[in-house]
């Protein structure tokens, strides 16, 4: 086929494949943000489980990112912790709204990052992994041994709900108290979720994004054609950081309480596991990986002691089939698809 030909035919599928995103995306919104909150409205506890996947979808953006600079981020939880019990503290003991606490928890824990990061993310492979899994830890008993300031291990309970925000005298959300509280907390979790992926998939198609996969493939070949990579490392680590305070924050008033083991390594771990799962090569991968482990656990309750065997039984399969995760069953030019591969 001549290069003519070759050029029409890409520029006739690009169009057509944008116009299928676009039809995607927009019945996605349409089911998730009317269809599923209007025909689940009288049952709390399924408004419940996918508000906390779309919160944990959220948090586990952050995770994916970090894998973008080559990076197994095995310390999300930490920032999880650290981001519940800032908005713990700030709103019980200095009565700060929680519409301030949602951004300072999500700016103190990247600025956590941030020092730390300067130092830790000097490591590679399985050196970081392991101080990320030991921060963790670190951090749970950094809260629980906090006295009074933090609770110590029943933590902090009477947590207040998100107030009223206004402009200019105009409601813009109303009282969580004063409405129905599952469908509120389901519509922030949305809106958190859509700004989140919305913000990483920039990242990920922008200059900035290149700049951290090309941290992946040869941080001495980056540095030699003049990127700062310990810059560009810990900017990706700080976003990361800042997801994960974010959710925290989230998780600790829709629960109204926190306490130190709330998050632990086993929740790092899923953050992980959720983006292996939906697939690394993807933007969404974190998001489908999320919502599709968490509702399996959810509906695999009724087996009781044989839950954790079949659950895990069913993870392992899907590693072996699919290793390059689930939406690795869509076509190469599939929407979502993180752009790591250029014609």
């Amino acid at each position: 086929m001549s290069s003519v030909a070759q050029g029409t035919r890409k520029g006739v599928g690009a169009p057509n494949r944008a116009v299928s995103m676009r039809i995607v995306l927009g019945a996605f919104l349409v089911v998730y943000l009317i269809v599923l909150p209007s025909y689940f409205a009288e049952s709390r506890y399924i408004l419940r489980v996918i508000t906390t996947a779309s919160v944990l979808s959220f948090i586990s953006l952050g995770v994916w990112l970090t894998f973008t600079i080559g990076r197994i981020n095995i310390g999300q939880g930490a920032f999880a912790l650290i981001g519940g019990y800032a908005t713990a503290i700030l709103s019980t003991k200095f009565g700060v709204s929680f519409w301030v606490c949602l951004p300072l928890s999500g700016l103190i824990a990247g600025l956590i990052g941030i020092i730390l990061g300067l130092g830790i993310l000097r490591l590679k492979g399985v050196y970081f992994a392991m101080i990320t899994l030991s921060l963790t830890e670190a951090v749970r008993l950094g809260f629980l041994s906090g006295g009074d300031f933090t609770g110590g291990a029943p933590g902090i309970s009477n947590i207040p709900l998100p107030d009223e925000l206004g402009l200019f005298g105009i409601t813009l959300i109303p009282d969580f108290g004063k409405v129905d509280t599952h469908i509120a907390f389901y519509y922030l979790a949305a809106v958190l979720l859509i700004l989140g992926l919305a913000v990483i998939w920039r990242i990920s198609s922008s200059r900035l994004g290149w700049i951290f996969k090309s941290l992946q493939q040869d941080e001495e070949l980056s540095r030699s054609v003049g990127i700062n990579v310990a810059r560009y490392r810990v900017m990706a680590y700080a976003i990361c950081c800042f997801y994960g305070g974010i959710g925290g924050a989230f998780f600790t008033v829709s629960q109204q309480s926190i306490y130190p083991s709330v998050f632990g390594v086993l929740d790092s771990l899923f953050f992980i596991l959720y983006c292996f799962l939906g697939g690394l090569a993807f933007v969404a991968g974190p998001i489908v990986g999320a919502f599709l482990l968490f509702i399996l656990f959810e509906l695999l309750h009724e087996f009781q002691q044989y839950q954790q065997l079949i659950y895990s039984l069913l993870m392992i399969s899907i590693m072996l089939w699919l290793p390059n995760g689930l939406l690795s069953l869509r076509l190469p030019a599939a929407s979502w698809r993180s752009r790591n591969i250029r014609d």
